[in-house]
């Protein structure tokens, strides 16, 4: 049983993550599921520290948009909009090529507050990097954005 508002793919969706930051450092939504949704982000000279190892702060960027992107295909668009409001992330091992992909799935979904875990892997499977984005459930204000 799907978790989604609506039924949601990958085709009617994946333009959504390419705009501004995600844009910039490459990351595309690859794949969702009926509890999850997957994305892809590119070890490069976008994404890597100077000392050539990918950039914990990107690891963070892949997190949220994934967090940020389930959160808002779970609720209702016209009534609700998702932020969020807090992440944490445990860099397991690095990662110097390639691309790493994020998997996201909801360990909490409330009313109020929805909070995702997001597991990260290298190239060659070995996980990277797991977050935890705590995402807030506000209503949309007719006519403007919310504060």
């Amino acid at each position: 049983m799907s978790i989604w508002f609506k039924d949601y793919t990958t085709g009617k969706h994946g333009s959504r993550e390419m705009t501004g930051l995600n844009k910039q450092i490459g990351i595309k939504i690859t794949e969702i599921g009926d509890d999850y949704l997957k994305g892809t982000m590119p070890v490069d000279d976008r994404t890597k520290q100077p000392v050539g190892l990918l950039h914990g702060g990107a690891n963070c960027v892949l997190a949220e948009t994934l967090a940020s992107m389930g959160a808002y295909l779970v609720i209702d668009p016209s009534r609700n909009n998702a932020v969020g409001i807090e992440i944490n992330a445990n860099h397991i091992r690095s990662a110097k090529e390639g691309e790493v992909t994020g998997t996201a799935r909801p360990i909490h979904l409330g009313k109020q507050t929805h909070v995702w875990q997001v597991k990260i892997t290298r190239h060659d499977g070995k996980l990277s990097c797991v977050s935890r984005v705590t995402m807030a459930v506000i209503d949309r204000k007719e006519g403007g954005e919310n504060e």
